[in-house]
């Protein structure tokens, strides 16, 4: 059972574009994008960079630098366009797909590669960057998300007034998410205590091989309405689309308006994992489909016809390549970890077992260590 094209999905919820697949901008009734043709340029910079990331940690992978690796590759836009409406104060709950939103919250590229390395169990300070660190638990990021949300609340960071104070927060997951319910209870907890949350889900058409059509017979954006909230779908590949509607309902949320989900309609252009074979379960001209729809390209067709000079592409292929040595050497220089420090990491005040255990441990290694070979 292939997967749907954007426009044959749920007519009933009308799906919000601002620039077509043939990078030609739209009036939407509602929502607009009010950047100048300088900041399109800055989120195409965004998407190709967040791309290369993606695209060379792939390759890490397959070169054995890294063990795992869940691409992106055509959901790029969903991330950088919802990921840059969000301010300084903001929080972010990600997943472990969302590269592109670590790399709009200041997220060190090669911050992403430690933990797939198996060399650190996180790899950034999530308070610095207003990004939590990546979701395993498939959709319980959305019940992190509305705790967080709530707490925003009770701080007095909601509906002030204040734009440097009020605060929103966003949380992330996928269609094979919205089944799991966790994130039926995140909606339930968000809408009863009107909580300051943005549900984003990237409807990538495929829960690993499940697609949209065995998961669901509505709308994903059409489960709000059940608990009270609105639901908005998007074109997931316009970059334009995605920042304004995400603009909307985070501002919805900092003003004390209570929480929105938004479906962006996207699609995994590769595998779910680097240990996935998508060749499995879908067929290739399906793939084909949606490559037409490339998120990148409508962008730079558009940047193209605003006669966008070819010096600024040129330039940013280069950063592009930087970009990757950047991720190969910092991968390559990854440090081997201390398995002592495991112990540290089970509470955050070592109880007198594990402190005993760590002991054991690194007497056993001494000894491991000492022995011939």
């Amino acid at each position: 059972m292939s997967a749907p094209m954007p426009d044959q999905v749920g007519d009933d919820l009308p799906l919000v574009q601002l620039l077509t697949p043939a990078g030609e901008r739209v009036e939407h009734p509602e929502f607009h994008f009010d950047g100048d043709d300088a900041s399109i340029r800055g989120l195409y910079r965004d998407l190709v960079l967040a791309r290369r990331i993606d695209t060379e940690a792939f390759a890490l992978q397959r070169h054995g630098e890294i063990g795992l690796w869940p691409p992106a590759l055509g959901q790029e836009a969903a991330q950088i366009g919802s990921g840059r409406a969000l301010r300084a104060q903001d929080f972010a709950f990600g997943t472990y797909r969302d590269h592109g939103v670590a790399w709009c919250r200041g997220v060190e590229p090669a911050d992403l590669l430690g933990w797939v390395r198996g060399v650190e169990l996180g790899g950034w300070d999530p308070a610095a960057h207003g990004y939590g660190l990546p979701s395993i638990i498939i959709g319980a990021q959305t019940l992190h998300a509305t705790g967080y949300a709530m707490g925003l609340t009770l701080d007095g960071s909601v509906g002030t007034g204040d734009p440097e104070r009020d605060a929103a927060v966003i949380a992330y997951f996928g269609d094979g998410a919205s089944s799991q319910g966790d994130v039926m209870e995140a909606f339930d907890f968000a809408a009863v205590n009107h909580a300051p949350v943005v549900f984003f889900c990237q409807n990538n058409q495929y829960a690993i091989s499940v697609p949209i059509a065995r998961q669901t017979a509505v709308p994903i954006a059409q489960r709000a309405s059940g608990f009270g909230f609105r639901g908005l779908r998007v074109d997931g590949n316009d970059v334009l689309a995605i920042h304004a509607v995400t603009t909307a309902a985070l501002q919805q949320a900092r003003d004390g308006g209570g929480p929105t989900l938004i479906e962006a309609v996207t699609y995994r252009i590769g595998a779910h994992t680097t240990s996935d074979d998508p060749t499995r379960y879908r067929e290739a001209d399906e793939v084909e489909r949606w490559k037409a729809k490339d998120p990148l390209d409508r962008v730079r067709g558009y940047l193209d016809s605003a006669g966008t000079p070819p010096q600024f592409f040129t330039d940013l292929d280069a950063e592009a390549e930087l970009l990757g040595e950047h991720l190969r050497e910092r991968c390559g220089a990854m440090p081997d970890p201390d398995l002592a420090e495991l112990f540290d990491a089970v509470y955050v005040e070592q109880t007198d077992e594990l402190r005993k255990q760590q002991g054991d441990f690194i007497a056993w290694r001494g000894q491991y260590e000492g022995s011939p070979a």
